[in-house]
């Protein structure tokens, strides 16, 4: 096995875990966060939380590994854009991702609190508004920036041509509708459906790169060549 199935094996097998433990983290806080008694219900399911908030950083270390392993072969295509992968899907979206674990954390300490003192309530509903209220905007702007990052990947893999051009083409689309529902989100409810698409891209592909891996025939072109010098 050369290097770049070696590569394509990793990068599709991480994208399922974060997947998964995306969809873990949701199943674990999901119905917890969407409780009409928060703190009851939070202090109540503590370790739920908890388990909640390993999956988001699990999710986020997993598709943060994808820009660092993936950018050895995408640098020799276009290091620009694959710099800027690693800086929006590597850093800044793993910053998202520790801000919201933290904000949930805060959650379930102030849930503690609420249960375990007699203090006025007001005060804790306040900050429990504000935990969640910020924890919503994090998730959008998680959203926005993850598009942009992957708008940088599908255009670079369409342009190089190591995977096929519709999956590559579906993926540009996709992200393109999600970095709008991202935008939405800020100012209203988000739509999930509308994110579906770029889900399931991602699962076919990952499932293409492990099974087929990058296109051994995609050349590097002499103005490709120059944009990663």
């Amino acid at each position: 096995m050369n290097n770049s199935n070696r590569i394509a094996k990793w990068v599709g097998m991480l994208y399922i875990i974060g997947t998964i433990s995306g969809i873990l983290s949701v199943v674990f806080t999901g119905s917890i966060l969407g409780s009409t008694d928060l703190f009851m219900t939070v202090s109540a399911n503590e370790n739920h939380v908890i388990l909640g908030v390993f999956f988001i950083l699990i999710m986020g270390i997993s598709l943060g590994m994808v820009a660092v392993i993936i950018y050895p072969i995408a640098k020799k295509y276009n290091e620009t854009l694959a710099l800027g992968y690693v800086v929006f899907r590597g850093a800044l979206e793993n910053f998202t991702y520790i801000a919201y674990a933290i904000s949930l954390l805060l959650l379930v300490v102030f849930s503690k609190e609420y249960v375990n003192t007699s203090l006025d309530g007001t005060s804790f509903q306040s900050m429990c508004n504000i935990l969640l209220d910020s924890g919503e905007q994090i998730q959008s702007l998680s959203t926005i920036i993850f598009s942009v990052g992957a708008l940088m990947l599908y255009y670079l893999l369409y342009q190089a041509k190591l995977i096929p051009k519709w999956l590559s083409s579906w993926g540009l689309i996709a992200a393109i509708i999600y970095l709008v529902t991202g935008v939405f989100a800020l100012f209203g409810p988000t739509l999930t459906v509308l994110m579906m698409p770029l889900a399931i891209q991602e699962m076919v592909m990952a499932v293409w790169l492990i099974i087929v891996g990058f296109n051994s025939t995609a050349k590097v072109t002499d103005k490709q060549t120059i944009s990663s010098l």
